[in-house]
């Protein structure tokens, strides 16, 4: 086997859970095969770099073998080579309270408003 269409591909290798989204996600130009938009028929050969859009960040994989059955996760990583840089983290604070505090006492509530960029006299008249 020297070719295999991208949509089972994808599926075989775990990228998608069904063999229809595969399908889909292709169609929505969501996959890119060595740089071009594709339709869910494309061959795939060993070599060629596939571009997948998942959550709004592209998953680079370049395949390394082909398999049109869908395999477990061990069998299924070998089949790719994740080129994919990794994502930089965003910290964002969170306020929190204990559980059970109660209702926050007014110095906590103008600490909140002023955390949330909140004016102080919002609600007053």
């Amino acid at each position: 086997m020297d070719v295999v269409r991208i949509d089972v591909w994808l599926w075989s290798v775990r990228q998608c859970k069904t063999r229809t989204l595969a399908n889909q996600e292709c169609k929505a130009g969501h996959v890119r095969i060595n740089g071009e938009t594709i339709k869910p028929s494309t061959k795939v050969k060993v070599g060629d770099e596939v571009r997948y859009r998942v959550q709004g960040f592209d998953r680079i994989l370049r395949v390394r073998s082909l398999i049109s059955k869908r395999v477990g996760a061990s069998l299924a990583q070998e089949c790719y080579e994740d080129l994919t840089p990794e994502r930089e983290r965003i910290y964002i604070p969170i306020a929190r309270r204990e559980p059970g505090s109660g209702r926050p006492t007014k110095k906590e509530r103008r600490e909140l408003d002023k955390f949330f960029g909140r004016d102080a006299n919002w609600g007053r008249m």
